[in-house]
């Protein structure tokens, strides 16, 4: 949980206490304009920790509980070799997470790792991933327990192919309403990206489709759903020679369930980093879009962002920047580049490996690995967010230790994995990536809130006619006391406890309510029944765009 936006030094002024929160800030300069950033690391944890390797990160929300999460990795082990895809959940909103490090399904030696992962509106988990020969073959199996038990395999494709990207259509109002979507690169002449789609929670996937005929081989693949049901797919065009650099980015969108598609297939220059960084190990990388779109119901509602990694392209530099591009038309016309980190240009600095998702409040949020604050041959994570649609940014540095990468053995040269990920759960990011900190690839997250930043909304955005937070009572009180709140709308509310050092001590509420009035007893008693220590505690309350917060006196 991280603290250094306006809300919390408000709190703690209105109490009378002065808090030093110290944050590390970097200026850096671009013409005439001077911008920061903001270290806010804090809370990292492993979500299954282990000593079996796990690469190639992704998460995935239910679109219908944000309670629930599911995240999956590549996981390799080496005695013997065996690559599979981790399974780690979580049914409490992230507090308690649990899982796997092989995928069940049967039949449990052909698997190939690869990992892409969805939760369809019925709460099925549906897993895509490549067979036990190298890139051969697209299967799939789904969960209707939270990954606890998985079914057998389904046949999607038999094509050599890239790993599928995943993305379900969890928005009631559109006619494809809980309709799952796969697609993928196939590695034959032409190189074309084809799609499949599931009806019911992955038991069954329709014919494979291809979606373009490139004249320049395609390579990626990324697939994103709008709130009215649209299909958005991206991928990029590489050089027809190794290293096979990306050198544009193409997009498709159908409106009708994928029965039909408008092709651009260069909608816009790239110049991809595809290759091996020699300051990172000789570690593999490449400058593959990713794809998300503003579903908010905001002002910029159903834009359309790709992001890449780029250099020696403007307003990339000479060094691997984070470049995203934009369509507020429905992808008929393409933004030039915007530059996302904020560092100084050609500083010799390295930012790549970008994973995109777009909040409930039209803030786009962008993770990737960058060595700004260590040595060229390690690396930390970054957080860059913007919410004016990316004509701004802030960057946060997310990680609060660093690491080096070192390629992997067994999955060919210079490999570490290819993607890190992220996801928007109300107040909430999720961001997951992997680091060789603890000796193995581990997925990592950290927890961001929104409001703690002090950017989730513009100062203007209206406030609900009816969203209260009521003094405790008892107050004092030991060890038990009410907090009551009432809140406007249906929507995800959560209510923490925090000391005055900004630590959470105990979440009381986190899950959707219907509008209307509550009361939640506060126990200040810990797991062994001793109270807590004595003194001053902030509750705080939020609810969608949301938060208040009041302070509590426990008297031992």
């Amino acid at each position: 949980m991280f603290f250094g936006g306006r809300d919390f030094h408000q709190y703690i002024k209105e109490i009378g206490i002065l808090i030093v929160i110290v944050v590390t800030v970097f200026s850096s300069k671009s013409g005439a304009d001077e911008r920061n950033t903001s270290a806010v690391a804090g809370n990292n944890f492993r979500l299954h920790p282990g000593n079996i390797s796990q690469t190639e990160v992704f998460i995935s929300v239910h679109p219908g509980e944000p309670n629930i999460m599911f995240a999956s990795a590549n996981t390799i082990n080496f005695s013997p070799f065996f690559v599979s895809e981790g399974i780690y959940a979580t049914t409490d909103g992230g507090v308690n997470w649990f899982g796997n490090d092989t995928c069940t399904g049967a039949p449990i030696t052909f698997h190939g790792g690869d990992p892409g992962i969805a939760i369809d509106k019925d709460g099925t988990f549906i897993l895509t991933r490549l067979g036990a020969g190298p890139f051969t073959g697209l299967y799939s199996h789904f969960s209707t327990d939270h990954g606890l038990t998985w079914s057998s395999q389904n046949t999607i494709t038999t094509d050599i192919l890239e790993r599928a990207s995943v993305a379900t259509d969890g928005f009631p109002a559109s006619n494809f309403y809980g309709r799952t979507y796969a697609v993928w690169v196939r590695l034959l002449t032409p190189y074309p990206t084809f799609f499949a789609y599931t009806d019911n929670g992955g038991a069954s996937w329709s014919s494979p489709v291809q979606i373009n005929t490139p004249v320049q081989r395609s390579a990626g693949g990324d697939v994103a759903v709008g709130s009215d049901g649209t299909v958005h797919v991206c991928w990029a065009g590489v050089q027809s020679t190794s290293p096979f650099t990306e050198v544009f980015v193409g997009y498709a969108k159908s409106t009708n369930g994928g029965n039909s598609w408008t092709v651009t297939e260069n909608a816009f220059s790239t110049q991809g980093i595809k290759g091996m960084l020699p300051e990172k190990q000789n570690s593999r990388v490449d400058g593959l879009p990713r794809i998300a779109i503003d579903n908010s119901g905001g002002p910029r509602d159903g834009w359309i962002y790709i992001v890449t990694t780029q250099r020696n392209l403007a307003p990339a530099g000479n060094d691997p920047d984070i470049i995203l591009h934009k369509s507020s038309d429905g992808g008929a016309s393409w933004s030039a580049g915007m530059r996302v980190n904020q560092d100084e240009l050609n500083n010799g600095k390295i930012q790549y490996m970008p994973g995109i998702t777009v909040d409930a409040f039209g803030g786009i949020n962008i993770i990737y690995y960058d060595d700004r604050t260590t040595t060229s041959d390690s690396s930390s994570v970054f957080l860059s967010r913007s919410i004016d649609g990316g004509v701004t940014w802030q960057d946060y540095e997310i990680s609060d230790h660093h690491f080096k990468p070192v390629p992997i053995g067994g999955l060919g040269q210079g490999y570490q994995g290819d993607n890190i990920d992220i996801a928007a759960v109300g107040n909430t990011l999720w961001p997951v990536w992997m680091d060789n900190s603890t000796g193995i690839y581990q997925i990592w997250t950290s927890p961001i809130d929104l409001v703690a930043l002090g950017t989730e909304t513009p100062d203007d955005a209206p406030l609900p006619t009816d969203f209260e937070l009521y003094q405790n009572y008892p107050n004092p009180f030991n060890p038990v006391t009410n907090i009551e709140f009432r809140i406007a709308d249906f929507e995800l509310v959560k209510l923490v406890i925090y000391d005055l050092l900004g630590r959470e001590v105990k979440t009381l509420v986190h899950r959707k309510l219907a509008p209307g009035s509550y009361s939640v007893k506060w126990d200040g008693r810990d797991e062994t029944g001793k109270p807590v220590a004595s003194g001053v505690y902030i509750y705080r309350l939020r609810a969608g765009r949301n938060s208040l917060a009041k302070k509590a006196l426990l008297l031992k």
